[in-house]
């Protein structure tokens, strides 16, 4: 079994920066594509970012420039720095890994159960 877990969210005014974490844990094989989605109140749930595992990258155009994706292959880890925050960011973030239990066992979507970032006006 597989599980995401998420930190860094919180509460921060309009111009500031947060930085979420996600790490992997459990028994796998190998981790491909890592990413951060999200979801406000009211809305589906979208991408705001993707990350392969050799690091071409892949942005929602409402965040590109404000917010950076990377990973940390060897630590099975996915972070997203956010920056120039907006009050439409206030969403929960989930962190999505694209995650093969075995080398020869098809790929399986695992999720975080979230983090809220809240940013005030």
């Amino acid at each position: 079994q597989v599980q995401l877990v998420e930190s860094g969210g919180g509460l921060v005014q309009a111009g500031g920066s947060l930085r979420l974490s996600c790490a992997a844990s459990g028994s796998f094989f190998s981790i491909g594509a890592m990413g951060w989605y999200r979801q406000a109140p009211g809305n589906k749930r979208e991408l705001v970012a993707i990350i392969s595992t050799g690091g071409s990258t892949n942005y929602a155009d409402s965040v590109k420039g404000r917010f950076t994706i990377s990973r940390d292959n060897a630590k099975n880890t996915v972070s997203l720095q956010m920056n120039s925050l907006k009050p439409e960011d206030t969403a929960l973030y989930y962190c999505n890994a694209l995650v093969r239990g075995a080398m020869s066992a098809s790929p399986v979507n695992y999720w975080g159960r979230g983090t809220q970032v809240t940013v005030s006006a």
